[in-house]
């Protein structure tokens, strides 16, 4: 089965993002707690899970769409905290 162009770049792009938060945490360019770091892993992954659904695969599928989940999760704790400081 031939993947098209169109879904090859969507796939790097959406890897691309995951790579640049993990470097960019490794590098301690970033840090964990910030928003920028868990939407470049939500989307990335969201990205990938997408893909990931034509033709299905699984263990793709469930890897990607739980990173998804543990992203927002984060992106909601690390914003409830910052705001429960500042009350």
């Amino acid at each position: 089965m031939e993947i098209s162009l169109g879904r090859q770049l969507l796939s790097f792009v959406g890897a691309l993002l995951i790579l640049i938060a993990y470097i960019g945490h490794q590098l301690k360019w970033m840090d964990a707690r910030m928003p920028m770091y868990s939407i470049l892993n939500a989307v990335g992954s969201g990205i990938l899970g997408y893909i990931a659904l034509q033709p299905f695969q699984l263990g793709f599928v469930v890897l990607e769409f739980v990173w998804v989940a543990v992203s927002l999760y984060a992106m909601v704790r690390n914003r409830n905290s910052v705001v429960s400081r500042e009350s």
